[in-house]
This record gives structure tokens, sequence and C-alpha cells, in this order.
């Protein structure tokens, strides 16, 4: 794992809400969440969840696959990152 991934409210801000042209307030409106729920994606304070990636997935044409998989393999990476010596210990089992 060497290319860190993306957090999704990186791909949310950068590829959705920037070319759509949202304002944060418009963008809580038209998913029905509070200014901190998305201010917290945003800054990677707070990840997609399930009814997060179906609110996005319906608003901007995605899947809720598309943002749930951008989760995972951003936890994934960073959990990596923070436990990599306890995770390297563990030795494959045999058969």
């Amino acid at each position: 794992m060497n290319r860190p991934y993306t957090h999704p409210g990186e791909i949310l801000l950068e590829e959705f809400v920037k070319p759509y042209k949202l304002t944060q307030e418009r963008l809580c409106k038209l998913l029905n969440v509070g200014i901190k729920t998305i201010s917290e994606i945003y800054n990677k304070k707070r990840g997609i969840s399930p009814v997060m990636a179906h609110k996005l997935s319906r608003l901007f044409g995605t899947t809720p696959e598309f943002w749930l998989n951008a989760q995972a393999y951003y936890d994934l990476y960073t959990v990596y990152q923070n436990k990599q010596e306890e995770i390297d210990k563990i030795k494959p089992i045999s058969a």
C-alpha cells in the first residue's frame, strides 16, 4: 500500500460539489442533513455511511457502492498505516 487513498469527502468536494457549483448549505438541503455532517465529511472527520452513500448516489447519479468502496479503501489504507507494525506481526497459518 504505497499511494494514499483519497478520502471520499475530498472526492465529493472536488469531483461533484465544485463542478456543480454547490454551496455547502445547498448540498445540505439537497441531502437533508446538517451542515456539521457535510463539514465533517469534507474534513475527514466522518466517513460515508450506507445511508449517505445512497443519498449521494441518488443526488449525483452514481452508485452507493462507489461511495462505500471509496470509504473502504481509505479506511483500509489508514488502518494499515497506523497499525502496520501490529499487523505485520501476524504470521500466516499453514495447513
